[in-house]
Parts: C-alpha cells; structure tokens; sequence
C-alpha cells in the first residue's frame, strides 16, 4: 500500500533523500519546493518500502493502511494533487518517475583548502537554520563548528516557536539533539553575539561565519489604539505558553469573553486552539505550568480570528486547517463569506483543497464550549477602549476581492467587534545586526544565495541563512535546503582560498543542554 504524508510534515526532504524510487515531490531542485505547503508521495510509483517512515524527523509519514481516523482526509489531499500533476507537465516533467534515486551514495570527503589542516566555522543562533547548516557541515571530517546561543536553551523556534499540542513536530528536535551529540560541534549558550562576543571577534578566529539569528520581531498593527492595554503579539503569547525565557513571565487577561486575532496564519491557529483547547489535554505536553493555570481559569467563549482578504488568499496552510478542522476543535464560520466559485473551477490544488475543507466547516451544526471563529475580509482600522484604558473593542473596515479576484477593494463600510483581549500576527521581521548590512524594507540581511553582500559587494566570510536570509517564509524543514545553498558558497570560497582564520579560538567549555 502506497504511503501519505500528514499534518506534522516539516518539509525537512530527509524523506525525498531516502526514498529510492523518488516518488515524493516536490523534491528541493523542482521549482515549487520553497513555496509548497507539505509533500507527497506518488501513489502509482510508491513501492511500500517504508524507508521514508523512517527517514521523517517528526512522524508524519504513514502507510495509507494504517492511517488514524483524523488524518483520513490526507489521503485524498494526496491523491488529488497527482490528478493536478498529471494534467499540468510544466510542474513535474512527464519523465519525472524516470530520474534517478536523490539518495547520496557516498560519505563527502574533506574540503580542500590549500595549506591543508582543520577549518573552524562560527554560526549565530541555534534553531533550525543554524541546526541543518551545521549539519551540513559536520558532514565535512575536517569541519569544526562552534554555535553561539543567547538562551540557555539550543534549538530556537522548534523548541519555542512550535505549539505543545503538536507533538508530532517537536519531534524534530530528537533530530537536533542527535546532530548537536556530533563532538565536533560546540554550542556555546548563554553567549549573546555583541554582548559576549563581537562579530570581528568571530571574524579573526574562524575562517567563516554564518548569521543564523531568524526573524526576531513582529511586524507592529500601525493603526490608533494599538498600544492600549490587552493588546500583544501572538509571537508573545506563544513564547509564554511555551515558556520563553523573554516571555515566561508575562501575563494574559484570559478572563474576557472574546479574543480577536488579527492576522490568520499558521501562529493565528495556533495559539486559536490553545485558547480554546480542554487545558486537561494540554496537561500531558511541554506547555508552561503558569500557562496551563491560566488557561484553566480562562473564561473565553469565542477566540475571532480575522484576515483582510478572502478565504482564497488565507496565510494558514493546508495541514494547518485540516489538523483545526478534523483535530476536534469547535470551528465556525459564516457561510455568507465563503465564495460562490465553484471549486472544481479553481487551477490550484492547494487553494481548492481549503475551500473544500472551509465550506464544510461553514456547514457544519453549532458545537458546544469555546468557538474558534473565522473572519475574512476585514482590514483592522482601530481599537477602542474602555474606561480603563484597556481595548474594548476592533473597528474592521470591510473589503471585497479585487477585479478578477486579485486583492481586495474597501467597501467603504464598517464594523466593531467587541474584544477584551487583541493578539496580532501579521508577520515577522528581521533585527539589524550590528556591523552587517539591513535590508529594512524586506527586514533581512542582504545576501547573494547566503553571501552577505555589503555596499562594495560580498563580504569575505560572512554568510547567512534562514529567516534572516530569505524573509520570514517556509517551515522547519525549508531550512535544510536553504542552510545546504548557504553552505555551498562558504565551502566554494574555501576551496578558493579566500577565507582564513588568523587567531586559534580561545578554549571554551560550552555549557551542557538537556532537553
């Protein structure tokens, strides 16, 4: 029987590498890799030899037989995007089943540097960009890597950034503890970079540096009313439930009736489904024990989560909706927002997979306990408040798509919603560095396929990779491919000569981890 990939993908390809008749696409060389929503496995070509299941990181591979009743509707999402590849040759070549196995048949050998001897590599941060480039690395017998982590904690994002209910995916890191076990890989925590170290520090003592740091803002609601009290980030929110180190110690105001997110992307969901799940459910997962008191004294009924364009155009991915939708949680929304167009008609398979899955919540009878309800088409304007000073409330201007569905158009109407407690989620953006060059538009560090490109070009020896790299965009496992381009180019410039180190590092000892 076939295997299927479910909700917990990380999209990491360990699974495309193992596969050895390279049936599950989109692989990291085909175009759409950094923009897909998860892989498939090619039913007709799947020879059931489960060396995918296990290769996968985080669980998320199973055969089709044995598939749990909540992760059913994964079966025809995958048999349906290969009806879409069949009739669309431009995505996946006819001879695409022909190519050779993806798998390395071969251990790399040393990286040729003239003058021969160790080469000693620097990388800032610790969460998966950092984890994979390291990786990559570590692959090399005579690389030595040391990390340099501002926490106490390695691993960033996948340890902090990933819901407790979703322990499928914290799998990954079981994967990073492996890789961080590597003795030739050092990781330094509590060491912050410009606080501990300098970047010309690290520029004299290794023969490369690779900036790692992610995307450590939120992007702000500029709109009146968004500095009153009860207004966060969802980013905030998700590091006191999960119990951050620049988060734990915040507070909630979870005895309001409504919560409104604005923003409906993956976090948006997230944190929609902490707010509403049975906290007993949560006892059993890594969540803060302050968070789960919390939650068990919370009095929210209706957690609104709400977009400014259509449900064409939602940020959430497909696995996300569908782990919302089958995973038990009280979903609703308004059949009036979902559009009329027939979803046969629809080219794209991943947006006619959501539509299909929204208008059956749309249709689906009103449940009981702590609604997460959708709202689309609705631009935040401004937060009132009451009294206090606290937010009382959100004024949506109300939209329409655009000609041919592209955009949206203002209506010129309104509403206000009440809201005791407002969490944004409209996006990441990047922190400056100092001593390296800011793209504050795009909020990244500019970079040549992961060379820092400064105002006189590239600059010799500093990479970069990760959100910083490419914008806040991707999945745990997109990292891989984008840590393996960044690594290409520091081991291009080696073999060239280019880099060298002028000082022996000094003797650290790294402070020990344990999960």
């Amino acid at each position: 029987m076939p295997h299927v990939v479910t909700q917990a993908c990380c999209a990491d390809a360990s699974c495309v590498y193992a596969c050895p008749v390279n049936c599950i696409h989109p692989t990291p060389d085909e175009p759409d890799f950094l923009t897909s929503e998860m892989l498939y496995i090619d039913p007709a070509t799947c020879v059931d030899c489960g060396a995918c299941v296990s290769a996968c990181p985080v669980g998320a591979i199973v055969p089709s037989h044995r598939i749990e009743p909540k992760d059913e509707r994964y079966l025809q999402i995958n048999a349906e995007h290969y009806e879409d590849v069949a009739q669309s040759p431009v995505r996946f070549p006819v001879d695409s089943r022909l190519r050779l196995p993806l798998a390395p048949i071969s251990a790399p050998k040393p990286i040729a540097v003239p003058g021969g001897g160790d080469i000693r590599v620097a990388i800032v941060g610790s969460g998966p960009s950092a984890m994979y480039a390291a990786d990559d690395l570590l692959r090399y017998p005579n690389v030595r890597v040391t990390m340099y982590e501002r926490l106490d904690k390695p691993f960033g994002l996948a340890r902090y950034g990933v819901a407790p209910d979703h322990l499928s995916t914290r799998k990954v890191m079981a994967l990073f503890d492996e890789m961080a076990r590597n003795n030739r890989l050092d990781i330094m925590l509590n060491s912050e970079v410009g606080r501990d170290v300098t970047l010309e520090d690290l520029g004299r003592e290794f023969h490369g540096v690779i900036y790692a740091g992610g995307a450590g803002s939120d992007r702000r609601l500029d709109i009146p009313g968004a500095d009153l009290a009860n207004v966060a980030s969802a980013t905030e929110f998700v590091g006191w439930y999960n119990g951050h180190p620049d988060h734990m110690d915040r507070t909630f105001d979870l005895s309001q009736r409504r919560v409104v997110l604005i923003g409906n992307g993956n976090v948006a969901l997230d944190v929609s489904r902490i707010l509403t799940a049975d906290p007993d459910d949560l006892a059993s997962t890594s969540i803060s024990p302050a968070a789960l008191a919390a939650l068990r004294r919370s009095k929210v009924e209706e957690v609104l989560v709400v977009g400014r364009r259509g449900p064409r155009d939602a940020a959430f991915t497909l696995p996300e909706l569908v782990g919302l939708a089958d995973g038990g949680a009280h979903v609703a929304i308004d059949p009036d927002l979902i559009e009329a167009q027939d979803i046969g008609e629809i080219d794209d398979h991943t947006i006619a997979a959501k539509l299909t899955v929204l208008s059956e919540i749309a249709q689906r009878a009103p449940g009981s306990g702590p609604v997460i309800r959708f709202g689309f088409l609705r631009s935040p304007e401004q937060l009132t408040s009451d009294a206090a000073g606290s937010v009382a409330g959100v004024t949506f201007g109300i939209n329409k798509p655009g000609p041919g569905g592209i955009g949206v158009e203002s209506t010129g109407r309104t509403e206000t919603v009440e809201a005791g407690l407002v969490l944004t989620s409209i996006g990441y953006k990047g922190v400056e560095v100092p001593g390296l060059p800011f793209d504050h538009v795009r909020g990244v560090i500019p970079n040549e396929a992961g060379r820092v490109v400064g105002d006189n070009g590239p600059m010799t020896g500093v990479y970069v990779t990760g959100w910083i790299k490419r914008g806040p965009s991707g999945f745990i496992g997109t990292n891989k491919a984008d840590s393996a381009e960044t690594v290409s180019q520091l081991r291009a410039d080696l073999e060239a000569g280019l880099l060298s180190a002028h000082t022996e590092p000094p003797r650290r000892r790294p402070r020990p981890f344990r999960r």
